[in-house]
C-alpha cells in the first residue's frame, strides 16, 4: 500500500530553525507514558503544558493530594489544575498550588470538586491544555510562560466558584479585589528551613463571593451561561513582590496571543532536528521524545527588576545572583540527556553548568540529584561527566579553577547530610581501588564502576584545563579501578571484600545488592570509557560478543531476594522479550553499541533499530520504564538519529541504524548537518555503507566536530547485514586502554 509522505524539512536549509515554519507540537503527546502505576512504570509522567525548560509545569490533577503518581491516563476525574514541581514520583513534588473550577458547586473538599472528564474532551499539547469538567459544566483551559501562565474557563449560569488550594504545608491565602495571593510550603526535601513558594492568582474581574480555610480558599463569579471568566497565574521562590514581577509574562495579553507565542517557543526548540517520514507513529514518538528532552533540568532562577538572573537558592536559603537549574537526576541523565542538550542547545547547557557552579558555591557539592535542592537517591559521582562533557564540547563557564576544585573535592568527600552527594566509600575506593562489599556501604560494586568512569572524565577535563601530570596521575590510575571487580571465572564484575576475596554466594541474575536497579550481567558493560580493556579482560573478541549476544538470549529470569519482591524496573524487563535486556531501567541502556568495538556493528544496528520499534510507541504506555527526567527519550532522539554518546567526556557517537529516511539538525552555529538515508524503511535496520560530506566512511563512530561543523551524511539501508564494513580495529571508537599515559 502506498502511503502519503508526510514532510517536515525545513524550507531552504539558509534558514535557522526558528522561522520553520512546521508546527511540530501536533507530532508530540505529552500524555505518553501517563499508564503507569507503583507496580509497572510505562513511564511515570504526567503531561506537562510549559515552556522549555519552564520554572513551572503544569498538569492536570487526578490523584489525591501528595500522591506521587498526580496524573494517570486511567483516572477518571480530575481535581484540579496544578502548578508543578515534580521531576519523578519516586521525588514527589514541591511549591505546588492547584486551580479548580467547579461550576455552580461551592466546596473545599477534594474529592467533592472533582469532575468527571474524558480523554475525547481533553487536548494535551506542550504549549497548551484543555479539558471539560463534566459534573460542573466548565472548559478549563491554560497555557504557560516560563514562570506565569493564563487561564480560560467557559462557564455555566449563575455564580461560577474557583477552588484555590495550596496543600499541605500552604498557609496564609488572601484574597482581595480580584487577586489571590498564599503561600506553598509544600515539600518532600531537598529545601532549606525557609523555602517558600509565593503565589499569586489575578482575575479580569472583582471576587463577587470568598470564604478562606487557611491554605485553600474559594472565590466566585457571577456568569452567564458560555461566558468565559479569565485568570493569570505566576508564582516566586524570592519573595511576593517577585511573584507579581512574573505575572508580568501573562498578565495583560490575550490568551490566543499568549497561546501562539509558547507554541513558537516549542517550535523553536524542537524545530532543530526536521525529520522526513512516511510513518507517523514514529514521527509522534520522536517528537514526543525530543519534548521529554527539553523539560528538565528546569529553570529555578528569575528575572530581577533589572533584568538579571537570580535566584533562591535550594542549598543555602539566600537570595543570590545568576543562574540555578533543578530536578534532575544524574544517575539517569549524565549518559545521553546532557549530551543532547550539549548537541543541540549549547546556550541553554552554559546556563545549566553555570547553575551547577552556583550550586556548588552554595553547597559546597555539586549534585548528584536534586530536587530542588541535594537529595538523597541513587549513587554515583556522574556530575564530573555532566561538567567535563560540557566542557570537552566547548561549553565553557566563566569559573574553570572553581570548576575544577569543586570536582576534585567531590571525589574525596561526602555531603554531611545527603549520603548520596560526592563519594561515600571514596576512602576504600581511593585506598583499594574499590568500595568493598562487606563494609556496610550498599550497591558498591556499582558505585566503583561509577566511580571509575568518573575518574577518567576528571583525568580529561584536567588535560583540557592544563592540570599538571602529577595533579593527573591519580585520575589516570583510578580510571582503570573497574578491573578490580572483574571476576574472570565468570566473566561479569562482582563485589568484593575488603579483603580482596569476591563476595559469596554470587548470583549474576540478582538485582541490586551489590548493584543499583540492575544485576552484574547489567552493570558488567559499565566501562563506558574502555571497551576495549573489558574485551581483554574478558579474553578477545569472541568471548566479549558471546557475553553481549547472551544478554539476550538468556531468558529473562531474576534473583530479587535483596528486594524481597519484583521492582517495578524487573517486571518492565521480563514483560519485554528481550531476554535479560533491561532497556527500562538506564545501566545498560548504551551496551547494544558496544557491537561498535568488536567488528560486528550489524548487531547493533539489529537490536537498536528492535528496541525503538518495540519498546516505544506514541500511546499513554509508550515507554518500556521510567521516563527518568529526559534520559530515556534521549536515547530515543540519538538513536533515531543513527549514533550515541556511549561515553559522554569523549568527542564521539557510536553509531547505530538511523530511523528516518532524512533528518536535518540546525545548531547554534548557523550549521545543517542532514542525516540521508533516503531507501530506509522498516524492513532495513542495517547500514550497508555510509559516506560522510561525499567520502566513503567506514568508522564505526562519529566525531562531535563533523557534527556541527554541517554537511552531509548518506546513509544505503539494507535489509541484510554488511559483515565487512566496520570490522577493522582501525574502525572501532575510543577506548582508554589505547591512550599513550
Amino acid at each position: 500500500m502506498n502511503r502519503p509522505i508526510i514532510s517536515f524539512c525545513i524550507c531552504a536549509f539558509s534558514l535557522p530553525a526558528t522561522y520553520a515554519q512546521s508546527d511540530y507540537t501536533q507530532y508530540v503527546n505529552p500524555l505518553i507514558g501517563t499508564q503507569s502505576s507503583f507496580e509497572l512504570s510505562a513511564g511515570n509522567t504526567y503531561p506537562a503544558t510549559a515552556r522549555p525548560w519552564g520554572m513551572n509545569f503544569w498538569t492536570p490533577q487526578t490523584g489525591k493530594n501528595g500522591d506521587g503518581w498526580q496524573y494517570t491516563y486511567d483516572a477518571h476525574t480530575i481535581c484540579g489544575l496544578k502548578q508543578t514541581h515534580q521531576p519523578s514520583p519516586w521525588i514527589n513534588d514541591y511549591g505546588c498550588f492547584s486551580i479548580m473550577p467547579t461550576g455552580n458547586k461551592k466546596t473545599f473538599k477534594e474529592d467533592d470538586r472533582r469532575s468527571w472528564f474524558s480523554h475525547k474532551g481533553e487536548i494535551s499539547r506542550p504549549h497548551y491544555y484543555s479539558v471539560y469538567l463534566a459534573d460542573h459544566d466548565v472548559k478549563a483551559e491554560l497555557t504557560p510562560t516560563e514562570r506565569a501562565a493564563s487561564f480560560r474557563f467557559t462557564c455555566p449560569e449563575g455564580m461560577n466558584y474557583f477552588v484555590v488550594d495550596a496543600f499541605n504545608g500552604g498557609h496564609g491565602i488572601n484574597i482581595a479585589g480580584n487577586r489571590v495571593t498564599g503561600v506553598s510550603t509544600h515539600n518532600h526535601g531537598g529545601v532549606p528551613d525557609n523555602f517558600a513558594n509565593y503565589f499569586v492568582v489575578e482575575f479580569d474581574r472583582p471576587v463577587e463571593y470568598v470564604e478562606n480555610m487557611d491554605s485553600i480558599a474559594i472565590v466566585g463569579f457571577k456568569a452567564l451561561r458560555g461566558e468565559k471568566v479569565n485568570a493569570v497565574a505566576a508564582s516566586s521562590f524570592i519573595s511576593p513582590e517577585q511573584a507579581l514581577r512574573n505575572l508580568r509574562e501573562a498578565k495583560g495579553k490575550d490568551f490566543d496571543v499568549l497561546c501562539e507565542e509558547s507554541l513558537q517557543a516549542w517550535n523553536d526548540v524542537l524545530g532543530r532536528i526536521a525529520v522526513e517520514d512516511d510513518n507517523l507513529d514514529r514521527l509522534r514518538t520522536f517528537y514526543s521524545c525530543l519534548y521529554r528532552s527539553t523539560l528538565f533540568p528546569r529553570k529555578f532562577y528569575e528575572i530581577d527588576a533589572a533584568g538579571n538572573a537570580i535566584h533562591y537558592s535550594p542549598y543555602s536559603g539566600k537570595i543570590l545572583p545568576g543562574y540555578m537549574y533543578t530536578d534532575t537526576g544524574v544517575w539517569d541523565t549524565f549518559r545521553s540527556l546532557f549530551p543532547l542538550v550539549n548537541l543541540l542547545y549549547p546556550s541553554v547547557s552554559l546556563e545549566m553548568q553555570e547553575g551547577f557552579l552556583n550550586a556548588y558555591r552554595e553547597s559546597g557539592f555539586f549534585p548528584e540529584w536534586c530536587s530542588p535542592g541535594h537529595r538523597e537517591c541513587m549513587v554515583g559521582n556522574n556530575s564530573a561527566s555532566v561538567l567535563a562533557d560540557a566542557w570537552l564540547k566547548g561549553i565553557r563557564v566563566s569559573d574553570p579553577e572553581t570548576l575544577w576544585g569543586g570536582i576534585v573535592k567531590g571525589t574525596q568527600a561526602v555531603h554531611p547530610a545527603v549520603k548520596s552527594t560526592g563519594r561515600i566509600g571514596h576512602e576504600y575506593y581511593n585506598r583499594l581501588g574499590y568500595v568493598p562489599y562487606d563494609v556496610n556501604i550498599n550497591e558498591s560494586a556499582a558505585r566503583t564502576l561509577e566511580y571509575a568512569y568518573d575518574d577518567w572524565c576528571i583525568y580529561q577535563l584536567g588535560k583540557a584545563l592544563g592540570k599538571s601530570k602529577k595533579e593527573l596521575k591519580p585520575f589516570a590510575a583510578r580510571a582503570d579501578n573497574w578491573q578490580n571487580l572483574f571476576d574472570k571465572e565468570h566473566s561479569l564484575m562482582r563485589g568484593r571484600n575488603a579483603d580482596g576475596s569476591f563476595a559469596e554466594p554470587f548470583s549474576p541474575l540478582k538485582w541490586g545488592d551489590a548493584f543499583t536497579e540492575g544485576n552484574s550481567w547489567h552493570y558488567t558493560w559499565s566501562v563506558f570509557h574502555d571497551p576495549a580493556g573489558l574485551k581483554h579482560l574478558m579474553g578477545g573478541n569472541n568471548r566479549f560478543v558471546a557475553m553481549l549476544d547472551s544478554v539476550f538470549s538468556v531468558p529473562p529470569v531474576f534473583d530479587d531476594s535483596y528486594y524481597g519482591f519484583p521492582i517495578h524496573e524487573i517486571r518492565e524487563m521480563q514483560v519485554m522479550n528481550m531476554g535479560n535486556y533491561a532497556h527500562g531501567n538506564q545501566p545498560v541502556q548504551h551496551m547494544i553499541y558496544l557491537y561498535d568495538w568488536t567488528g560486528q556493528p550489524w548487531k547493533a544496528q539489529h537490536w537498536v533499530r528492535k528496541v525503538m520499534d518495540t519498546m516505544y510507541t506514541p500511546a499513554p504506555d509508550g515507554y518500556c520504564g521510567d521516563e527518568d527526567n529526559g534520559q530515556t527519550s534521549a536515547w530515543y532522539v540519538f538513536s533515531a538519529l543513527g549514533f550515541y554518546p556511549v561515553a559522554p567526556g569523549t568527542n564521539q557517537y557510536a553509531i547505530g541504524s538511523p530511523l528516518f529516511r532524512k533528518a536535518t539538525l540546525t545548531f547554534e552555529n548557523g550549521k545543517f548537518l542532514v542525516i540521508d538515508a533516503a531507501n530506509n524503511d522498516e524492513t532495513k535496520p542495517y547500514v550497508e555503507s555510509l559516506k560522510l560530506k561525499g567520502c566513503d566512511y567506514n568508522k564505526n563512530y562519529l566525531n562531535h566536530s563533523d557534527l556541527t561543523a554541517g554537511g552531509n551524511m548518506a546513509f544505503q539501508m539494507s535489509d541484510k547485514p554488511n559483515y565487512k564494513r566496520g570490522s577493522e580495529s582501525t574502525s572501532f571508537p575510543y577506548s582508554f586502554s589505547d591512550d599513550e599515559r
